[in-house]
């Protein structure tokens, strides 16, 4: 099989895994929860192995504190999607506020550019999304992770597929 087509065939999953999200936003944010909590109990192994190979005695300690931090996050979200899902949800609302804001605060002192609106509304969309998710707190922990996730599998599914179309015509080259 060539790679066009596995990119392809990766990229109608990925829609389709986008859209059951979509549709079953709860379940999608609890998957959500459950990936966040492996990759914080990974990086908390990882790291505490790091710690090991630090040089000096402050950053194993520090490199140790945070992988420990990291593994027993990872724990607790597993233990408790639930909470973990909320406490994401919290997170995320505020995540995209200070970055909605920040943007848009950065778009008016652009002089001079014809990119200055598309940075303002960029910030204004993550500002909206940020208040519509904190605003509907904690009702929104229900969906929002599920949503987003959904928006994003998709999104990547496109890109893939568009990609593999694009090797297939020649229009892109394989690069090792």
């Amino acid at each position: 099989m060539s790679n066009w087509i596995l990119l392809t065939v990766l990229g109608a999953l990925s829609i389709a895994a986008g859209i059951l999200a979509l549709i079953n936003p709860f379940p999608a944010s609890i998957a959500a929860a459950q990936i966040t909590a492996w990759a914080f109990l990974i990086l908390g192994v990882i790291q505490v192995f790091e710690a090991f190979s630090a040089e000096s005695w402050g950053g194993k300690l520090w490199t140790l504190l945070l992988g420990a931090v990291a593994f027993i996050v990872g724990v607790n979200l597993l233990a408790n999607p639930l909470a973990g899902v909320i406490s994401l949800t919290l997170l995320l609302g505020m995540m995209f506020f200070i970055s909605g804001l920040f943007k848009f605060i950065v778009g008016l002192k652009i002089h001079k550019s014809e990119f200055k609106y598309a940075v303002i509304i960029s910030g204004l969309i993550s500002l909206a999304i940020g208040l519509m998710i904190l605003s509907n707190f904690p009702a929104s922990a229900a969906t929002s992770l599920g949503i987003l996730l959904g928006i994003e599998l998709i999104s990547n599914g496109v890109s893939a597929v568009a990609l593999g179309l694009s090797r297939k015509a020649g229009g892109v080259a394989h690069e090792a």
